[in-house]
C-alpha cells in the first residue's frame, strides 16, 4: 500500500459504486436468511494492513456480532471508497481528508466518523545513498509521484520551508508502480508512502538502506491531517445512528487492544490475511501500537482545528476549489462516550 496510490481517488465512478452497491445487496439479502445479525459492508482503503489492525481485531474477536452486527469487509480495486459510500454501495469505508473534502466539494454526501490515527504517518521516502535527510536535501532531486496539486505543494512548501529552493526539485509521473526498483534504478530518488508499512517493509523485509522524511517532524511547515478515517454517508448517519455507534463499539475496543496488545493484534490480522508478511505485520503492528491513541484522548476522536487548517491548504494547492465547511465534514458524536 503506498500512499501514492491514494492520488487516484477521482476516479471513482458510477460503475464501481453499482458493482459494490450489487455485492452489498446480494450479501444482505443472502445473510438475512441466517437471522439475527445485521449484514454491514466495510470498504478498505486498499489491502489489509496494520492501518486497519483494530478492525480486524474486533472482527475476529466477535465484538461486531456482539453489537448484532455481521461484517463483511470489501477490497476495493485501485480507487477509494467515498463515491461507494455516498452512493450506499457500502455502508462503511477507509478514506482520508485528502479525497474526503474534495469528494464533499463534489456533492458527495460523506463524513469522517473516526479518525484511525491521530496523526498523519505520511513521509518521503528514498534510499540512503541519495543523501536525502531534510526537504533541504530534496534539490537537485528527482520526486516520483502522480503529478497532483497536493504534491507539489507539499514539496514546495517543505522544500521552501527549510530553507531550499523549490524549483530545483524536479518531478516525473510514475503512478503506482513498485517504488525500490525505480529508486534503485535512478529513475526517480524519492517518493511519498506511509512510515508505518512501506518503510518498514522496505527495511525489515527487504532489507534495503533506506531513509526517511516524516510530515509529523515538519508541522511548521505543513499541516497535520487525518489520513486514513473512517466514513459513513449522511443518510446512514440520519437513518441509522444506533448502527454507527454499535459498529464504532466494535471498532474501539480492536484499537484499543491494537495500542495495548500489538503482537496479539498481528496475530488476529494474519488470520484474516494470512497473505502478509508475519515479519512486517509483527513489525508495523509494534510501530503503530503508541501511534493508536494520542495520549489524554479517546481512540478516533477528530480535532476541528486539524480539518481547518487542512482544508485551507488544500484550498491553497488547488486541489479544493470552493471552501468547505469541516464541521459537516467530520464528528466525534457516535464513538464510545468514556
Amino acid at each position: 500500500m503506498t500512499q501514492r496510490r491514494l492520488k487516484q481517488i477521482a476516479m471513482v465512478g458510477l460503475v464501481a459504486a453499482l458493482a459494490v452497491g450489487l455485492m452489498a445487496c446480494s450479501v444482505k439479502k443472502e445473510e438475512r436468511k441466517a437471522g439475527g445479525l445485521t449484514p454491514v459492508t466495510l470498504m478498505l482503503n486498499w489491502t489489509p494492513n496494520n492501518h486497519h489492525a483494530g478492525i480486524y481485531a474486533a472482527l475476529q474477536n466477535g465484538w461486531y456480532k456482539e453489537e448484532g452486527i455481521d461484517l463483511k469487509i470489501v477490497e476495493p480495486a485501485a480507487a477509494g471508497a467515498d463515491q461507494v459510500i455516498a452512493s450506499g454501495g457500502a455502508d462503511f469505508g477507509i478514506s482520508q481528508a485528502e479525497s474526503l473534502l474534495p469528494a464533499r466539494a463534489a456533492g458527495a454526501s460523506v463524513v469522517s466518523i473516526a479518525t484511525l490515527l491521530p496523526h498523519n504517518d505520511s513521509s518521503f521516502f528514498a534510499l540512503t545513498s541519495s543523501g536525502i535527510k531534510r526537504p533541504k536535501d530534496f534539490e537537485g532531486k528527482t520526486y516520483g509521484g502522480y503529478g497532483g496539486p497536493l504534491e507539489r505543494e507539499l514539496l514546495n512548501t517543505l522544500v521552501k520551508c527549510d530553507g531550499g529552493d523549490p524549483t530545483k526539485v524536479k518531478s516525473v509521473e510514475v503512478g503506482n508502480i513498485d517504488y525500490l526498483p525505480g529508486m534503485e534504478q535512478k529513475r526517480f530518488d524519492f517518493v511519498w508512502v506511509f512510515e508505518g508499512w512501506d518503510v518498514l517493509r522496505s527495511r525489515e523485509v527487504e532489507k534495503k538502506d533506506v531513509t526517511s522524511v516524516k510530515f509529523v517532524d515538519y508541522q511548521k511547515c505543513i499541516p497535520d491531517w487525518y489520513t486514513p478515517v473512517i466514513i459513513a454517508s449522511e443518510k446512514t448517519i440520519k437513518e441509522r445512528p444506533d448502527l454507527v455507534r454499535k459498529f464504532l463499539k466494535a471498532t474501539t475496543r480492536g484499537y484499543e487492544l491494537a495500542a495495548a496488545k500489538p503482537d496479539e493484534a498481528a496475530t488476529l490480522l494474519l488470520k484474516s490475511a494470512p497473505e502478509l508478511d508475519k515479519t512486517l505485520v509483527t513489525s508495523s503492528a509494534r510501530y503503530h501500537a503508541p501511534m493508536y491513541i494520542e495520549k489524554g484522548k479517546a481512540w478516533g476522536v477528530q480535532d476541528q482545528k486539524v480539518w481547518t487548517d487542512f482544508a485551507a491548504f488544500l484550498r491553497k494547492s488547488g486541489l479544493l476549489e470552493k471552501d468547505v465547511p469541516v464541521n459537516a465534514a467530520f464528528t466525534n458524536d457516535f464513538l464510545p462516550k468514556k
